[in-house]
């Protein structure tokens, strides 16, 4: 096996995050007990800031980015995998203050891994990724908050996005009545297609609220956070709640402690990077058993690694519709 392979590293000159593909050596790889060939990641959007430089995601240069990857254990120090092994891997830092998946080989640490679950394929898995394992987490929050689905409609907002699309997806699985909320009308069928029953434009979440508003929504889950978060809190049914995993409309949230203690309601922060183990096999298993893979393929584009930068740039500009997964060796 080849000891050279293709990666996309991140560099930085006068200030500016600069990304050129290189041909790198093993040795070259970071410190961990398992190196993966890598045949797949995925771009999700904590990539794009890190690839554009837009956000401050990487710190140490040179880097190579990319938090979700999947493929095979070349070689492996540790006695939680083989050579052979199929694995995946999401969070733990990997792509922000690890070296990543953008990159055909990797050197990780093993209780970073996860076993490819049975029935994926190593594109489906990053398919889901990182958006897909936080969107089955804000679901399972609000099953354990006891939100059942014969008391009216979930909202999702951005609901075009990776997380919010495979989350659409996941409670229509699950029987759930889905409202999906987006900012881009036109693709109002393509969400119906995942099983959202109706769709909510974004400047209707998008502004000023009340403290309180007319009770509308049985649970959401909220990718955005800002204004929509704050104006979905002001709506929801007595006794429910909203499992909050984003911010790309603002970091603050213009509420008051109204909905909480009039309406008795929850604000569950959901996180994916630090997921203990034994809690990130339930939820791949759970993925694998509820999510519709013919809806993940039709939410879901492959691109080659060439492409990626471009992609990058697409995303943060809000140009992209469900999951984009790298295959590297194409």
């Amino acid at each position: 096996m080849s000891d050279t392979f293709k990666a996309l590293v991140l560099n930085q000159e006068n200030g500016k995050t600069t990304h050129s593909f290189e041909q790198l050596r093993t040795d070259a790889l970071p410190e961990g007990e398992v190196v993966v060939s890598v045949s797949h990641s995925s771009l999700n959007y904590k990539d794009g800031l890190a690839i554009t430089g837009a956000g401050k995601i990487i710190r140490q240069f040179p880097f190579v980015g990319g938090i979700d990857l999947a493929g095979v254990v070349e070689s492996s120090e540790s006695d939680q995998y083989k050579p052979g092994d199929a694995v995946l891997l999401t969070g733990w830092g990997v792509g922000e203050r690890h070296w990543g998946g953008f990159s055909q080989k990797a050197r990780l640490k093993a209780q970073w891994l996860t076993p490819l679950p049975s029935g994926l394929t190593p594109e489906r898995a990053m398919a889901v990724g990182t958006a897909g394992f936080t969107s089955m987490l804000c679901v399972m929050a609000l099953e354990g908050y006891g939100i059942k689905k014969e008391n009216g409609p979930v909202l999702v907002t951005g609901a075009n996005g990776g997380v919010g699309s495979l989350a659409v997806s996941l409670l229509a699985a699950l029987g759930y009545e889905v409202t999906a909320s987006t900012g881009r009308m036109e693709e109002s069928d393509f969400l119906k297609g995942l099983g959202a029953t109706h769709i909510l434009p974004r400047d209707e979440l998008s502004r000023d609220s009340k403290p309180l508003e007319r009770e509308t929504w049985n649970g959401a889950v909220d990718t955005v956070g800002g204004k929509p978060l704050a104006t979905l809190l002001s709506q929801l049914q007595y006794g429910t709640a909203v499992a909050a995993c984003g911010l790309a409309a603002g970091v603050p949230l213009p509420t008051t402690v109204f909905p909480f203690i009039l309406r008795n309601i929850g604000l569950l922060g959901v996180d994916s990077v630090m997921c203990p183990p034994d809690k990130r096999l339930e939820t791949w298993r759970r993925i694998t058993a509820i999510l519709p893979m013919d809806k993940l393929d039709d939410l879901t584009e492959v691109i080659p690694f060439d492409a990626l930068p471009k992609a990058a740039e697409t995303i943060l500009k809000g140009g992209i519709r469900g999951r984009t997964v790298v295959d590297l060796n194409r």
